[in-house]
């Protein structure tokens, strides 16, 4: 009989240590102390700006801080291999956009896998990008743009903020869409790119609204059309990439949110849902509008989905240019 107690004991503590630490338990007191979200850029982008908002609301709804960890670098890398690493208990998060998806191909070797390494939690938000030139530029539509480009071939330079950067790919991505050629003109920056076409210098940008607005205000840029199912409230005369004439161009940015791969999936259902309910707030809403983004959740699985169709498709068009990351 005692002999029995001595291996019942045993046990039945492992039976209650297998209990606390069940995924329901800690899904049921999660979160009790503050929760890092990694933003793999620098301050002040839109990526930081996102960021910044949803862990506001976090931490309203959840009671404990969402701190906000910049890590730039080698094209988000850097931040991204750091959650990939990070204990999967909920407590270290990774704020994505479009980057992260075209990282896959545009690096040789990345030292985390994207498709394995990370378990998707929500997308949030999606924002558009807008084509815009030189307003010394003769051309006031989009379809003069291209036909123009069309009888120029080579000769219009555009802009982006870097060889292989978001802004690079979806440039790229218009001309084999819309059937042109320009010469590509990398810069260090979005902000120097804008500048240059702002003066002169370039000709073509495709970037983001945000990014492009105060210079269109100040009619230094031209706005030709918005990618996107419709029209932009901060630019309401600027015609749809559809409207004016060009279909199937998707290069919209987007924003999401993952934790690392083995995270409870309770966890990571109460976070999606959290986000969820923080995105249908009429407020929320009306902030992300105020940068030019549009509410767009999707939960675990079908934000899963995406990703991998994005990875696909950014793939295709890297393999397609041969465009190789340092």
């Amino acid at each position: 009989m005692n002999f029995s107690r001595k291996l019942l004991a045993p046990a039945a503590a492992m039976a209650v240590l297998a209990a606390a630490w069940s995924p329901a338990v800690h899904a049921e007191d999660y979160p009790n102390r503050p929760v890092r979200i990694v933003i793999p850029f620098a301050p002040g982008g839109s990526n930081d700006i996102v960021g910044r908002l949803i862990g506001e609301e976090l931490a309203k709804r959840l009671g404990q801080p969402f701190i906000v960890d910049n890590r730039g670098g080698a094209g988000g890398t850097i931040g991204t291999d750091l959650v990939a690493k990070s204990r999967p208990d909920g407590y270290t998060l990774l704020l994505i956009s479009t980057p992260h998806t075209a990282n896959a191909t545009l690096y040789k070797k990345l030292p985390y896998d994207p498709n394995k390494d990370f378990a998707p939690i929500a997308r949030m938000a999606t924002a558009p990008l807008l084509i815009s030139v030189y307003p010394g530029l003769p051309v006031k539509t989009l379809s003069e743009l291209i036909a123009y480009a069309k009888a120029n071939p080579g000769k219009l330079n555009y802009v982006s903020s870097g060889v292989g950067s978001s802004q690079h790919l979806v440039s790229e991505l218009f001309q084999i869409r819309a059937g042109i050629s320009m010469t590509h003109v990398p810069y260090k920056g979005a902000g120097a790119a804008l500048a240059d076409v702002a003066a002169g210098h370039a000709q073509v940008s495709v970037g983001t609204v945000l990014q492009a607005l105060p210079h269109v205000k100040a009619n230094r840029l031209r706005p030709l059309a918005v990618s996107g199912p419709q029209r932009q409230a901060v630019l309401p005369d600027v015609p749809t990439v559809d409207e004016a004439g060009l279909s199937g161009y998707d290069g919209d940015n987007w924003w999401g949110l993952l934790a690392p791969a083995g995270t409870p999936q309770a966890i990571v259902d109460k976070l999606s849902k959290t986000v969820a309910d923080i995105l249908a707030e009429p407020e929320m809403r009306r902030r992300l509008e105020a940068e030019s983004a549009t509410v767009a959740y999707l939960a675990p699985e079908p934000f899963g989905k995406f990703l991998a169709s994005e990875t696909i498709k950014w793939a295709e068009l890297i393999k397609r240019l041969g465009i190789q990351a340092d």
